[in-house]
């Protein structure tokens, strides 16, 4: 039978030993690295458990976990956070299951109202599930030309107007136009923006596979912004912002193309369009790219609550607090929305 053991963060062989297991699981995603850990720890204060199954002395599973607790949005144990992805990845049923035992039982001795794994298959047919979100992937052919050629023809319209405004998309060595496109344009939608310092971190912490790449007007005027992860031959991006010119510009398809089109040249070969609820906007955005939808399969073991949680702005409680945050001068709503939205996750 497996053992399960907790990573210490401030022990970097056994991150390392933990990311090589990572790196080679089929099931393990970019948020399974170790790096979340120092990062939900050192910006959000969250407390971590990150458990691994050990077999005959070798890792044979993972699953990152954070402690959430909030008066607003209630007491969690999740994995992970502010993750698309997460729950076990694991070699065999035996040590899936010690992990989820011991995540269990940890769940309980916090007294959390649920336990949260982010699955991308079901694994619990008798656990209550979110079936909100899903996800968009697909493959990225070798030709730059082909790729062009599979958007469908009005998105690639899109593009080919992108190009014709003669905008330009640059590599960013800081985060700090993004952070000024991506703060504005949370803003106009009503939700709190995550602090810079959230996004500096991650540049920080997983160097060369965390990637901002800027769209710009010919005279230099910064449109839309992306920041990308990239694990083995996927690039995930997965934070954007855009200017309220960026639409008439077509910058945000620009934007995209040009990271497929980057991605394509670096030899990467799925392009994954990340999380979206649906019948909303950005999910019949990626729709019109040609993406189809994967559901995800949140499940929930629940404690102290009757039913799965629902926070995400598609709940009408929220409605006031959305409207409300719009009115909010830009320069308050950064400052205040790092303490609201580390507890959303």
């Amino acid at each position: 039978m497996p053992t399960i053991e907790r990573l210490d963060p401030r022990d970097a062989r056994s991150a390392a030993s933990w990311d090589a297991y990572v790196q080679a699981c089929p099931q393990a995603t970019f948020f399974h690295r170790a790096g979340w850990q120092r990062i939900l720890q050192d910006v959000f204060r969250h407390q971590t458990h990150y458990l691994l199954a050990r077999t005959e002395g070798r890792i044979t599973g993972v699953l990152p976990l954070a402690h959430v607790s909030s008066l607003l949005f209630g007491n969690a144990l999740t994995s992970i956070p502010f993750a698309v992805y997460g729950g076990v990845a694991a070699d065999d049923a035996a040590s899936a299951a010690a992990l989820e035992a011991e995540a269990e039982k940890i769940a309980q001795s916090l007294g959390v109202q649920h336990l949260e794994l982010r699955h991308t298959e079901r694994r619990h047919p008798d656990w209550p599930e979110q079936d909100l979100y899903v996800t968009f992937r697909k493959a990225i052919l070798p030709e730059e030309e082909a790729n062009m050629l599979a958007i469908p023809r009005k998105q690639r319209a899109m593009v080919r107007k992108g190009i014709k405004n003669e905008l330009r998309s640059e590599i960013d060595a800081s985060v700090d136009r993004f952070f000024a496109l991506y703060a504005d344009n949370v803003h106009r939608h009503g939700t709190p923006a995550l602090p810079r310092r959230y996004f500096q971190a991650l540049q920080q912490e997983f160097g060369s596979d965390v990637e901002v790449l800027t769209v710009t007007a010919p005279d230099g005027r910064p449109l839309s912004s992306v920041l990308s992860f990239y694990f083995r031959n996927e690039v995930l991006p997965y934070y954007a912002g855009d200017d309220v010119a960026a639409r008439d510009l077509a910058a945000n398809d620009f934007k995209y193309w040009e990271l497929m089109r980057r991605a394509c040249a670096r030899g990467i070969q799925v392009f994954d369009y990340g999380r979206s609820k649906q019948g909303t906007g950005p999910y019949n955005f990626k729709k019109n790219w040609g993406f189809e939808p994967t559901p995800l399969h949140y499940e929930y073991r629940l404690y102290k609550r009757d039913a799965v949680p629902q926070n995400n702005p598609a709940n009408a409680k929220y409605k006031l607090m959305i409207a409300t945050w719009r009115r909010l001068p830009l320069g308050v709503a950064n400052w205040l929305g790092p303490f609201v939205v580390r507890s959303l996750g």
